[in-house]
């Protein structure tokens, strides 16, 4: 094992260690089927470090399931900068939404650990709707209220706003299908931010479709 000098690069290695084992063997296996021991094993890490740093497996699950998308996983506080104008606000949610893709191979781990929470949840995807993604969602769905003019919300703006949302998700759930048709897109950092910019003219051209609709008296609800 590598040794350091400085003993809080060797504590924040261990620990990073035993996040990237835990997302290999959880994804791999679900939460049930890996066990701390053979984690730690893979970490190179003593069973009490998932105490130390994590409290239990539960906790250390949800480091796993969180940490490695960073800071603003698939996403950001849209709320925080919806005074922007349109076209900048689309385009910083894209790049934010898109930036976990430049992880590589990484991603692919998280993203079927994602899949697998699904299928047997422990409630982690749950937190992550509540505390991320209808956040999300709500200020998309208030900011193109305010840029349409409209007085309510109603289904088609969810509508849009989903469909916005799908196009950039599509790049995450359909990897496997990219990288068989057109890996280059997601080919590097540079080609990732091209895709952002697309995605936000794209999503601007939707918003203007959705407001031509409705100015010829298109809404129906249903």
């Amino acid at each position: 094992m590598v040794s350091f000098e400085n003993p809080a690069i060797e504590v924040h290695d261990a620990r990073s260690r035993l996040v990237m084992a835990a997302l290999k063997l959880f994804a791999e296996k679900g939460y049930k089927a890996a066990s701390t021991r053979e984690i730690c094993e893979a970490a190179g890490a003593n069973i009490s470090a998932i105490r130390y740093y994590f409290g239990d497996k539960a906790g250390l699950y949800r480091a796993a399931f969180f940490e490695p998308m960073g800071d603003t996983p698939c996403g950001s506080n849209v709320a925080a900068y919806a005074d922007l104008p349109l076209p900048k606000v689309l385009a910083r949610f894209f790049s934010e939404f898109l930036e976990p893709l430049k992880k590589g191979e990484e991603l692919g781990l998280v993203m079927k650990l994602h899949f697998r929470e699904m299928i047997e949840p422990t409630g982690a995807w749950q937190q992550e709707i509540d505390a991320e993604i209808k956040p999300q969602h709500e200020a998309l769905v208030s900011l193109l209220k305010q840029h349409l003019g409209l007085i309510r919300i109603d289904d088609d703006l969810h509508r849009l706003v989903f469909a916005m949302i799908g196009m950039a998700v599509h790049f995450y759930v359909g990897q496997e299908v990219i990288a068989v048709t057109s890996p280059q897109i997601l080919a590097t950092p540079q080609n990732i931010d091209v895709l952002a910019e697309r995605l936000a003219a794209y999503a601007l051209a939707m918003i203007d479709s959705e407001a031509e609709r409705r100015a010829r008296g298109g809404t129906h609800e249903h």
